[in-house]
């Protein structure tokens, strides 16, 4: 009926899972800071009311063994002294008694520059709140608050205890939540709260703060980062609800507590749907607008006295007769049953064990009107049924694009039998009358709890489950997309030669770019290979590649790529180019059109036609993939699935974190990278990048890390985010310097005192002249004192780094005092230690991105006609997705491994694994099963990965 219409919402995935907004860190500081005030007057009011304070969480962070909470400790004196290690950790539970004294004690020490390592500090609750108060009316002073916990960055032992003040209180413990969501152990979580509130970004705290974190890697820490905005999100929404019911007379005890238990948007909109504005009200609010609430409350707690009948008001409309009256209680029985916390928990547990499974057919309407070609696409799902415990995620994000097209229907089925039982434990169980019911009682009571399930705890059940699988479906999809991304990112450059860029095109002729070892443009032109004339061009192809002495061509895979390839291949195997040995690679082109026209491109290019510069961006992207592809959005490198139907506030969040993480442990040049990239590094942004530049093409290359400070804009929290992943090519400042200043030379070969001194004192004006051999390293300068003192331990010198003779003698001690052994000496963490060897360790212009694959390079053509079953051939990965990875095996058309057929042992053991799957850019093996030409579609198998 139409009444009961109004309550049942559609589930419609598009307008229900509301996008969640996620704040830039930066914005998310300065709202909170001059929001303080507000939101602590409005946390006392609540505070009265609050039922249930939050639980006391406070661990001890040491979880693991001693050397775990003890962060480096910069003091020099202590080099002799062994570090007390935790033999007091027992004793913190006996402490709590002074906890209020200690939570003063913790600012001071925090903010202290040396921090006991005895004791974890429990309890720590600083009084945030406080500060942001004082600071809230006028312009907070943002350099004061970033650098009290760290200052100069130097690592603050321990974080505090697991309790963190939240903005918003709820009744769940943020860290737990946290948690429970992540299956990260909950000290870390409390540590990770904290680094991301002081602003830490995600490849710094991956790197230089590995004790804090237990060692996780930068995708781990992107999904706590996630998790916990959504939980902020939530608790933000609850106490504007809050405010908003209080403010309209609605709020109650027991709502309150409702809300301040929700944990998702689907729960907080269930308890606060039928308070919303606007809505005629729920059945239960007209049946409580009658004065029925007393009958239906009656009915549950002493049914003896109660008499329907004496509610019959003949003249007024819902009141009239007996059955009407009956209706309006069963209304109002419904209402508190679905309401009910307890009640929901139970019907959730018991689907949990139940067989529930989603279906999708298609839909009546579209098999008349629709697109037969949408229709076909949608082949697998139209007669589908999956549990959903086992449903893959590409499923779920089909069916939902098939519902938003209107090719399919999508429903939820849960067994009767869950119903059944759910009805009998209700009214036996839940709400068993207090005294013995007269059988039509009896009646309305079972009818009320049908009632309850089919119109409002079904529906809600079915949003629940399809939310949760959408969501859980779009992350997997955005990390896969991430996934992708970074592999493509760090693909091995192909340095030191020259190479010819081709983007080929039929009409408009093929375009030429030929590109220096140095990413110079030497020549452009447009060549027509396939209007008849290719034999002519052949001739001027033949000129440019012997004139420039350029040996590998790469050609983009748009429009045309095909021909233009079959043309190399066929003169390459003429060996028409004699005596040059040419090969030729093809790259993906994908974001290259939109970058050609870009104003960044215009203003790298400026006198060049917008069609040469994608040939020229096509020749640089093997050249150094990761310096072209950082110009483009990552979302037009095209490496995902479904990548239009996620969420594109968490889609650009989570890539442009990949970028910044790739850019950041690549590390970049600081005296010859381009401002693009170095808007990429962590702690960096447009506009301290320009300023950057600035202040280097006005004041010549930066000779160490210390002199970024003197670029505006760059604060002591900038500094320490950046530092360690700019890098300073020694000879090219050494040879600055001496150039410069002849004098300056004889102090270039820094002394142990002078790096010391340095670190101690105010950089002098000539000190901070001084090139520093660590910068070349990615060790971090809060550590430089560490590896000077690590140095004369082994009786180093700085200027060696890199070389074989600082291998061996790092490897020497390392082997006879083992990695912890020389950690206790030095006074510092195993993590700090290891960053410091590797640093010192890695050869000069040592590049992580070596470990993965340059491009297939090759001389000859398949095509697709060719291909027959059993075929075995070699290609590389274009894609990843969790049914499978694509390979492009030079046949024009990706073929499909699917996922079954990828397995652990075909995996090669050498090379270092991220993760079990295959990731773009990898070479493998395979053979082909299964060719079908209609559909375009080949399957393959994978033999083994090169």
């Amino acid at each position: 009926s139409s009444e009961s219409e109004e309550e049942e919402e559609e589930w419609e995935p598009k307008s229900k899972i509301v996008k969640r907004p996620q704040l830039s860190k930066k914005n998310e500081a300065k709202t909170k800071k001059v929001a303080a005030p507000r939101s602590a007057v409005a946390r006392k009011k609540v505070k009265k009311v609050a039922v249930k304070e939050e639980m006391d969480v406070s661990l001890p962070i040491a979880a693991a063994e001693d050397n775990r909470t003890q962060l480096l400790k910069p003091k020099e004196e202590d080099v002799g002294t062994k570090p007390k290690t935790l033999s007091q950790k027992p004793a913190v539970p006996k402490k709590t008694e002074t906890n209020s004294f200690q939570g003063k004690n913790a600012t001071s020490l925090e903010s202290d520059e040396k921090p006991s390592t005895s004791v974890p500090v429990v309890g720590n609750q600083v009084k945030h709140e406080k500060s942001e108060e004082d600071f809230a009316a006028d312009e907070p002073p943002f350099k004061k608050i970033k650098s009290t916990t760290c200052p100069e960055g130097k690592p603050v032992k321990n974080l505090g205890g697991n309790k963190i003040k939240e903005e918003f209180e709820m009744n769940w413990d943020i860290v737990q939540a946290l948690s429970e969501l992540t299956n990260v152990e909950p000290w870390v979580c409390a540590n990770l709260i904290r680094l991301f509130q002081e602003e830490n970004t995600i490849p710094f705290i991956a790197r230089y703060r590995k004790e804090l974190i237990n060692n996780l890697e930068a995708d781990a820490l992107r999904e706590v980062q996630q998790t916990l905005e959504e939980l902020r999100t939530v608790a933000k929404k609850t106490h504007t609800m809050i405010q908003k019911l209080k403010k309209e007379g609605k709020l109650s005890g027991c709502l309150l507590t409702a809300l301040l238990n929700c944990r998702t948007l689907e729960e907080l909109d269930h308890v606060s749907a039928p308070y919303k504005t606007g809505s005629k009200g729920t059945k239960a609010q007209r049946a409580k607008q009658l004065g029925l609430e007393p009958a239906a409350l009656s009915l549950l707690h002493n049914p003896m006295e109660l008499n329907l009948f004496s509610y019959i008001k003949p003249s007024t409309k819902g009141l009239s007769t007996i059955q009407e009256v009956e209706a309006g209680v069963q209304h109002i029985l419904a209402d508190i049953f679905a309401k009910d916390k307890d009640t929901l928990d139970f019907i959730r547990k018991l689907c949990q064990q139940r067989y529930i499974c989603i279906q999708s057919a298609l839909a009546k309407v579209s098999s008349k009107s629709g697109n037969e070609k949408d229709i076909s696409k949608f082949q697998l799902y139209h007669e589908f049924s999956c549990n959903i415990k086992n449903i893959q995620h590409h499923q779920i994000l089909a069916i939902n694009r098939g519902e938003n097209l209107k090719i399919l229907t999508v429903k939820v089925n849960i067994p009767d039998g869950v119903k059944n039982e759910f009805c009998w434990w209700c009214v036996n169980e839940r709400w068993r009358p207090k005294q013995f019911l007269k059988p039509e009682l009896m009646r309305i009571l079972r009818n009320s709890v049908e009632d309850a399930y089919k119109r409002l705890i079904y529906p809600l059940l079915c949003r629940e489950f399809r939310s949760k699988l959408t969501s859980d479906a779009e992350k997997e999809s955005v990390m896969m997309f991430g996934r992708n991304l970074r592999q493509l990112l760090l693909t091995s450059p192909v340095r030191g030669c020259t190479l010819m860029g081709v983007d080929p095109g039929y009409k408009h002729g093929c375009k030429l770019a030929i590109i220096s070892p140095t990413s110079q443009i030497l020549h452009t032109d447009v060549v027509y290979l396939h209007s008849g004339q290719g034999f002519r061009e052949a001739e001027k192809i033949k000129r440019l590649l012997l004139q420039y002495n350029c040996s590998t061509v790469v050609i983009g895979n748009g429009t045309a790529c095909r021909e233009t390839e079959a043309y190399f291949a066929d003169l390459i195997m003429k060996k028409y180019f004699a005596p040059l040995d040419v090969v030729y690679c093809i790259v993906s082109e994908a974001g290259a059109s939109i970058y050609s026209v870009s104003p960044e491109a215009s203003k790298e290019m400026p006198d060049l036609d917008p069609n040469l510069r994608s040939a020229v961006s096509i020749a640089r992207r093997v050249q150094d993939p990761l310096a072209e592809l950082v110009k483009i959005e990552p979302k037009h490198i095209g490496v995902g699935m479904y990548q239009h139907d996620v969420s594109q506030t968490l889609l650009k969040a989570t890539l442009d974190s990949v970028v910044e993480e790739c850019v950041s442990f690549v590390g970049v040049d600081i005296n010859i990278c381009s401002e693009i990239l170095l808007r990429h590094i962590a702690g960096l942004n447009a506009n301290r990048a320009k300023n950057i530049i600035e202040w280097r093409e006005k004041n010549g290359p930066f000779i160490n890390r210390e002199q970024l400070k003197e670029v505006k804009g760059l604060g002591p929290k900038s500094f320490q985010q950046c530092a360690g992943f700019i890098r300073f090519n020694q000879e090219y400042i050494k040879t600055f310097c001496s150039s410069k200043k002849t004098e300056l030379g004889s102090h270039a070969l820094l002394t142990k005192a002078g790096a010391q001194g340095k670190k101690k004192s105010k950089p002098t004006p000539c000190a901070s002249q001084q090139p520093n051999p660590l910068d070349q390293t990615c060790i971090h300068p809060e550590s430089y004192n560490i590896a000077m003192r690590f140095l004369s331990f082994i009786g180093g010198n700085a200027n060696d780094i890199g070389k074989s003779d600082m291998q061996q003698k790092v490897n020497a001690v390392i082997q006879k005092e083992g990695l912890e052994g020389t950690a206790k000496r030095l006074n510092t963490t195993v993590h700090t230690l290891q960053l410091i060897v590797d640093g010192l360790t890695q050869p000069e212009g040592f590049d992580i991105r070596t470990d993965f694959d340059k491009p297939d390079f090759k001389r000859s053509i398949v095509c697709f006609e060719d291909l027959s079953v059993g075929t075995v051939l070699t290609g590389k990965v274009e894609n990843a997705t969790p049914f499978g990875v694509f390979v492009d095996i030079g046949v024009g058309k990706a073929g499909l491994i699917p996922v079954r057929n990828i397995t652990e042992a075909k995996l090669s053991k050498m090379k270092k694994r991220r993760s079990l799957g295959l990731g773009p850019g990898e070479r493998v093996e395979v053979k082909v099963l299964n060719v079908d030409i209609p559909r375009l579609r080949i399957t393959l198998d994978l033999i083994r990965v090169l």
